[in-house]
């Protein structure tokens, strides 16, 4: 045998050496995973004894709570108490979904984030969090917007889903994806002082949200924590109960009963809940029914007629000519004109435009408005711009107007508030 082939005989050993050194520290590591799995660590026992305790829930419930993965569609008002109590009770993997950034109109209810992460992704700040507070909890982040392409793909490696979102394209994308992957969907939602929990698609007999809402809402009577306002401790009561019925989920009840089939309400101006009894599912339902006719790619912005964003969500319900801008208002200013502002009263304490006059919207949606402003708007020449805070609400209220005086000239002003702080004057605030 020549040296050059007792070289390479023993660059080839070497080689092999490395990789059963590779392969054995990889089986070593499995091991100890495995045991670290399915068995409770000293830092298991300490860091959990308060519920291993509980009669319900023992070793059995917190290794099985360790094998469960879970996804929180939403790191916002109900995604940030949901996920921290699913991570701090030992959730051994945890999904985060959202494809916004922290803003510092959501650290009063989103509690995860702070100040000093303002512009950051909010999983991101969430994941950073919740590493703080339980880092043995396996955290994977989805930095990225929920469509009918991707739900597929991220959805089906988790047992369980929480629809922490706040509007209703996800709502449908969401059910639509669990029922066909048979993921059982554990949905919130609060706004103002009221907020609403149930459980779809849990067991054989469980209802989805098709079920209930065959077809989405108008766009115009959705409401928005943006426009309508939520106070931060509904949030954390909705989304808290979200990671009880999580873990109620993966842990086949824990001698309860989930909350299925059943729709609680909480009333948090009368601190108050009541549960009432949801209708069996439809045997025309188009998604859980046993011929299902939601198509793969189905555009569900399109389908509701809304996007899922409602930071840049603008309504379509007037033609340019019953519009107009910011800077176009602007020249009407020193002339005869009336402007009215349609926001709640709370808010037009907040801040105002100079010689604007606080008509509520559900003040001209009324059916006395007419009687009651006719003396107002006895001059049909002079013309009335309609205000809100982004434009939407301006609309409703500007096309309710049209329709009630015909021959008035009335016309809302486009983007609204947000437009004159950006547009006009930086030092105006916005909320």
């Amino acid at each position: 045998m020549s040296s050059e082939e007792i070289h390479k005989l023993r660059m080839e050993i070497a080689e092999l050496k490395i990789l059963c050194k590779d392969k054995e520290e990889r089986l070593r590591q499995l091991v100890n995973d495995s045991v670290i799995f399915n068995e409770l660590t000293n830092d298991d026992i300490a860091r959990y004894s308060r519920q291993l305790i509980l009669p319900n829930f023992g070793v059995k419930g917190q290794l099985k709570l360790k094998q469960t993965s879970i996804l929180v569609v939403g790191v916002g008002g109900l995604g940030c108490p949901a996920s921290l109590y699913l991570a701090s009770a030992g959730c051994g993997h945890l999904g985060l979904l959202d494809y916004d950034e922290v803003d510092r109109s959501n650290l009063h209810r989103q509690t995860l984030h702070t100040e000093s992460r303002v512009g950051m992704s909010k999983v991101l700040s969430a994941c950073e969090a919740l590493k703080m507070i339980n880092p043995q909890c396996q955290i994977n982040s989805h930095c990225v917007l929920l469509n009918s392409r991707n739900a597929n793909e991220i959805i089906r490696s988790y047992d369980i889903v929480l629809d922490c979102s706040d509007n209703v394209p996800t709502r449908y994308l969401l059910n639509d994806t669990c029922v066909a992957l048979g993921k059982p969907l554990i949905s919130g939602s609060a706004l103002q002082l009221d907020g609403q929990l149930t459980v779809y698609n849990y067991g054989e007999v469980g209802v989805c949200y098709r079920c209930l809402f065959p077809l989405p809402p108008p766009p115009e009577a959705v409401i928005s924590c943006g426009d309508g306002g939520v106070l931060g401790a509904v949030t954390g009561v909705i989304g808290s109960l979200q990671a009880l019925e999580a873990i109620k989920v993966a842990l086949n009840g824990m001698g309860g009963e989930v909350l299925s089939k059943r729709l609680l309400i909480f009333d948090g101006a009368n601190c108050s809940f009541r549960c009432v009894r949801l209708r069996g599912r439809r045997k025309d339902c188009s998604a859980c029914s046993n011929v299902p006719l939601i198509p793969n790619n189905l555009d569900y912005e399109q389908f509701c007629g809304m996007q899922t964003s409602d930071k840049d969500y603008v309504l379509k319900l007037l033609m340019p000519a019953q519009r107009v801008s910011v800077e176009e208002y602007q020249n009407y200013l020193g002339k005869p004109h009336l402007l009215w502002d349609v926001r709640q009263s709370a808010e037009f304490e907040i801040c105002k435009l100079r010689n604007s006059e606080n008509v509520p919207l559900k003040t001209i949606l009324d059916d006395s408005f007419v009687e009651r402003f006719k003396e107002k708007l006895q001059d049909e020449t002079l013309p009335v711009f309609i205000l809100c805070r982004r434009g939407n609400d301006s609309q409703i209220a500007a096309q309710h107007m049209i329709n009630k005086f015909p021959k008035h000239n009335i016309r809302d002003i486009r983007g609204g508030l947000h437009s004159w702080h950006y547009k006009i004057d930086s030092k105006f605030p916005i909320y």
